[in-house]
């Protein structure tokens, strides 16, 4: 629908406006969301998430959300929508080839992770109910084709923040 930041914050605006603008907020619960026990086929895969965040939205028209999703199960799964209060439209969005497109699902290998970040594959909140500052939580609820669903609460953060840079100081910039 519309191709605006590399991430998950900007999808009306511009794609280089809409980049300066997405923000990231880092922290988010980490939740599990399944029983393992259900025997449709193969056992459920459990997913985890670390590092959810949302950079501080410019307005209410969008805004991005990036985190990392683990699944420690043998059975590959698929992120397959978003839901949150904040939003009635929140979008999956790919990233390749410094493009943005919206996407039906996005795989969640066996074994492996699905990495949500700036610059790459992000979730996009489209038309928001409200504008979250810095310091807010934002509740989302993430859904699998095969686990349970996850909760999670992103931590707003700055509109600058890096979660890759902020992993990486320890004190010394760069």
């Amino acid at each position: 629908m519309n191709r605006r930041t590399t991430r998950t914050l900007a999808a009306a605006l511009s794609l280089t406006a809409a980049l300066a603008i997405s923000g990231c907020s880092s922290d988010s619960d980490s939740a599990s969301g399944s029983d393992s026990g259900s025997k449709s086929s193969a056992a459920k895969p459990a997913m985890t998430v670390s590092g959810g965040y949302m950079p501080e939205p410019v307005n209410d028209k969008m805004a991005g959300a990036f985190m990392v999703i683990k699944n420690d199960s043998k059975t590959a799964d698929k992120l397959v929508a978003v839901t949150s209060p904040l939003s009635d439209d929140l979008q999956i969005h790919e990233t390749k080839d410094q493009q943005m497109r919206h996407v039906q699902a996005m795989e969640v290998p066996a074994n492996g992770e699905l990495k949500l970040e700036r610059g790459g594959n992000h979730v996009m909140f489209m038309g928001l109910k409200n504008t979250p500052k810095v310091g807010d939580k934002v509740t989302v609820e993430l859904r699998f084709e095969k686990a349970d669903p996850v909760k999670v609460e992103l931590d707003v953060k700055e509109r600058t923040y890096n979660a890759k840079a902020s992993a990486h100081t320890d004190g010394t910039a760069h």
